[in-house]
């Protein structure tokens, strides 16, 4: 379990204020542009092009398949998990995530839910963390778990912060990578200036997706001071409030005229440089933004340049509900 009142063992994720920044400050250097480019952008090549010439032989694919083996490749460069089977590591963390949205569909499966996480952890633990972590020991490289190492951490606070981040690095870059693709496959006028484009263009493409499409539609935060001129009446410190981040993002005040409507040049016009609050805001904005826009842009360059690619059929949609309280 997560235990969010200890700072020493809880993720930082849960972390706040001088605690999270000193944390975060121990991480940013991995999921910068500098080491985008010098070490991660070879693995999203590499990558990619094994998994679009396995769907160029086989004819056909799963896309939440094929994208979440690309996520995990790269998150897995980036934490450490490099000494197990990656297509095994895609599914334990994939089970991960399908155990939130067993406990999301209330009776039996709520009760059950928190057996099938910590049989998923003791798996992760087992055959990824475990194996990873004894071959930093002996020698550190430059990832997330040898920093954890260096920190002095427990095996249990290296396997919460391998699965809080492989959840968010995996499976969230996954769906991104789909509803982007889902998009593109069918409007063939912006499939074509996507590929068309340069680099910027495609990432202006793709935050204009991800305006529209944020893979979490809410984020929740404590007032740490009342706060004024929000609502009619003050809101006291330490509210928890729900904050809809698909709400604020076609808020016709910040974005213009059609909220709703895709327009990859609407941030170029509001001069933002970034995807409204799709990354979130302040100190908990995901450090992990510019790794995720630069796998889409690489994966989805060569996955729709295949001749005759097309999409089979629209992807499921599912929306976890809010935890209880929110």
């Amino acid at each position: 379990p997560v235990e969010r009142d200890n700072p020493a063992t809880t993720t930082i994720f849960f972390l706040e204020g001088e605690a999270h920044l000193r944390r975060r400050a121990a991480i940013q250097g991995f999921f910068s542009p500098q080491a985008i480019a010098r070490r991660h952008l070879r693995v999203m090549e590499q990558t990619t092009d094994t998994l679009v010439a396995e769907f160029r032989q086989q004819g056909q694919v799963k896309l939440d398949d094929t994208s979440l083996q690309l996520a995990s490749a790269v998150a897995a460069e980036i934490i450490g998990l490099t000494n197990s089977d990656m297509k095994g590591l895609a599914r334990r963390i994939a089970g991960a995530f399908d155990g939130a949205m067993l406990a999301s569909r209330g009776g039996w499966r709520k009760l059950v839910a928190p057996l099938v996480a910590a049989l998923n952890a003791l798996q992760i633990y087992w055959f990824d963390v475990r194996p990873a972590v004894a071959a930093r020991r002996t020698q550190r490289q430059e990832d997330v778990i040898s920093r954890l190492l260096d920190e002095g951490r427990s095996g249990k606070e290296i396997l919460v912060e391998c699965i809080t981040f492989g959840l968010a690095g995996m499976t969230t870059t996954r769906e991104f990578m789909v509803m982007a693709a889902w998009h593109l496959l069918e409007k063939d006028e912006l499939r074509q200036r996507f590929l068309d484009g340069d680099d910027a263009d495609k990432t202006a493409i793709l935050r204009e997706i991800l305006r529209l499409e944020p893979m979490a539609g809410m984020i929740y935060r404590r007032t740490t001071a009342e706060l004024t001129g929000v609502t009619p009446e003050p809101i006291p410190a330490d509210t928890r409030l729900s904050l809809s981040i698909r709400a604020a993002n076609v808020d016709e005040a910040h974005v213009g005229a059609c909220p709703f409507a895709l327009d990859p040049d609407r941030a170029k016009r509001f001069k933002v440089n970034d995807s409204y609050l799709s990354f979130g805001a302040g100190e908990h904005l995901c450090p992990g933004r510019n790794v995720a826009l630069s796998e889409a842009r690489v994966f989805l360059d060569r996955l729709l340049r295949v001749p005759g690619v097309r999409l089979v059929r629209a992807p499921d949609i599912h929306f976890l509900p809010p935890p209880p309280g929110a």
